[in-house]
């Protein structure tokens, strides 16, 4: 097998409903642009309160793809 290269980058997604939506929301737009993503890894949770509730919850994930060098 040949040797690769990964590039890891840090998303926050958000969702009103849960946080496991927060990190799919991250992942599914990375994959609109970003080809051959391999491993995604949530590394912090939160919520956005207003007024003593919950508005939004946050998922920060970090996602790797295979990175390849313009020919």
């Amino acid at each position: 097998m040949a040797e690769s290269v990964y590039k890891v980058i840090e998303l926050v997604g958000t969702s009103t409903e849960s946080w496991e939506k927060a990190a799919s929301a991250a992942v599914e737009r990375a994959g609109e642009s970003l080809r051959d993503l391999r491993i995604a890894e949530v590394v912090q949770l939160d919520m956005q309160i207003n007024a003593g509730k919950v508005e939004a919850y946050r998922a920060k994930v970090k996602v790797s793809f295979k990175y390849e060098a313009n020919s």
